[in-house]
């Protein structure tokens, strides 16, 4: 199922990290030769790390120790509690839907079948399917929930999916706060990736920036940094390729964002492409920072009434012009070929589009003329029966489109529809819009989007958007109080300006 943006919520740890994990690595492209020095670095680079903070923290402990015996048990404590290893109360989180249940390679589900893992956490059961999709995820999940595989997972198998060599650079990145938790989701994803070909690479501050740079330019296609030196290497090491990145990943943005790393990521999402980018960010908390850096990194939505069909379990599709040609051409043979489904639609859609067997053309938001209307209607005669139904909301300032279909001779029946028998859920759509982050800013940006059409209709006597309520018109999107938002009244949305994006290769 589908879901733009999912609630998450954590009941304890459910992953164990061996500080030295076992990996054998394999490649079979002979163009590929070189991956297993590439690997054998990565591990001896993994090791030399490893001894820095070892060393880092024994001084620290030996230091604690001449203060007090006491102190030094406390940082043992602490040192302890920083590495994520599974508990009792590991259970609690997890869910029975099971890993092997999804589309997933092989490489990928023997690696997770390797660690250990047969059933998902409730944060991977919604989030995985969703990133498996390619949709962009804004997640509140806390240390130990399971995030780490609901990351990895969606991004390996992206690299999969798209035969990611060393030779096409970076394809995938994951940003995290800290050395010690970059260490962890490292090792993580080299027990998960023991199956498959594609690279791996982490760069952090306090270890060797040239072994770094070598390691980079030879190609890795998963790349594992802290934000401080993953922005040095962005702006100053030759060879490091990025302009194939596919996925951008913020793990525990929050904490990225109180250690004042906030500057850092500003420049790194401007350096890094944005085009057919998919970005997940997970937060333990939303804070106005969080959600700032939410708006800069991920896209924005362009149909908020699917995503919140889908995000609610009604699966539905969408069609509309800021998609491109090719994800439109499949959305359309997706709808075509399914026995039964939903398609959102705005009027790119509405003429020459063939889609057979049509039983229902809705029309909730009003043509814009009489002829939009039978084009629209069009959409339900075609195939074998060639018969449908099409229904057309109005509101009662409205009304007086009818005069113009009248004119043109179409047919019409008028319903009312008692209210006793229209279920009330304006409360709960109004609290999820509310509670869930990426919900709202799709809801603020359909919002705007419709005033902005209703202001460019043609039939300025029948369609008045300054006699528009409001306050109602933002409870159709799920808002108690309607948002303020800018429109140019009179004309359409215009095109965004395109801006030359200086690329570092």
């Amino acid at each position: 199922m589908a879901r733009t943006a999912a609630k998450r919520k954590s009941k304890g740890e459910s992953q164990g990290i061996s500080k030295k994990p076992k990996v054998s690595t394999t490649n079979n492209s002979a163009e590929d030769s070189d991956t297993d020095k590439v690997v054998e670095k990565i591990d001896q680079e993994y090791s030399d790390v490893e001894k820095l903070l070892e060393k880092e923290n024994n001084i620290k402990a030996s230091k604690d120790t001449k203060d007090s015996k006491v102190g030094n048990a406390a940082a043992e404590v602490k040192n302890e509690s920083s590495v994520i290893k599974p508990e009792k109360h590991d259970n609690d989180a997890v869910t029975t839907e099971k890993f092997s249940d999804l589309k997933m390679s092989e490489p990928t589900l023997q690696g997770i079948k390797d660690m250990g893992f047969t059933t998902m956490t409730e944060v991977q059961a919604k989030t995985i399917p969703v990133l498996l999709t390619g949709k962009d995820v804004l997640g509140a999940a806390k240390t130990g929930s399971g995030k780490t595989l609901a990351f990895l997972i969606p991004a390996i198998e992206l690299l999969y999916s798209l035969k990611f060599k060393p030779r096409n650079g970076t394809g995938a990145i994951v940003i995290t706060p800290t050395r010690e938790l970059a260490l962890q989701i490292f090792g993580v994803a080299r027990e998960l990736m023991a199956h498959h070909s594609q690279t791996l690479g982490i760069v952090i501050g306090g270890a060797n920036r040239r072994q770094e740079a070598e390691k980079l330019a030879k190609g890795v296609n998963l790349l594992i940094a802290t934000p401080g030196r993953l922005l040095d290497h962005l702006q100053n090491t030759r060879g490091f390729v990025f302009k194939n990145l596919r996925t951008l990943i913020f793990d525990e943005a929050d904490r990225i964002l109180e250690i004042g790393f906030e500057d850092e990521i500003r420049q790194i999402v401007k350096i890094l492409p944005n085009e057919d980018r998919q970005t997940m960010l997970f937060s333990a908390t939303q804070t106005t920072k969080v959600e700032d850096l939410a708006r800069a990194a991920l896209k924005k939505s362009s149909c908020y009434f699917a995503e919140l069909l889908n995000y609610i379990d009604i699966p539905a599709l969408s069609l509309h012009g800021k998609q491109k040609q090719q994800k439109r051409t499949n959305t359309f043979f997706e709808f075509c070929n399914a026995k039964r489904g939903i398609l959102l639609s705005t009027d790119v859609a509405a003429r020459g589009l063939d889609i057979p067997d049509v039983d229902w053309i809705i029309q909730y938001d009003p043509p814009d003329d009489p002829r939009d209307y039978i084009h629209r209607v069009g959409r339900t005669a075609r195939g074998t029966k060639g018969k449908g139904k099409s229904l057309m909301f109005l509101i009662p300032q409205e009304l007086g489109f009818l005069r113009y279909l009248k004119a043109a001779k179409v047919p019409l029946n008028e319903y009312e529809f008692p209210p006793s028998k229209i279920a009330n859920i304006q409360s709960q759509l109004e609290k999820l819009i509310k509670n869930n982050y990426w919900l709202h800013q799709a809801a603020k940006d359909g919002y705007r989007a419709y005033l902005q059409a209703y202001a460019s209709h043609h039939l300025k006597t029948v369609y008045k958007v300054d006699k528009l309520d409001l306050v109602k018109v933002g409870r159709s999107f799920g808002f108690s109080v309607p948002p303020k938002v800018n429109i140019t009244i009179g004309s359409s949305t215009s095109k965004p300006k395109s801006h030359k994006r200086k690329r570092y290769n």
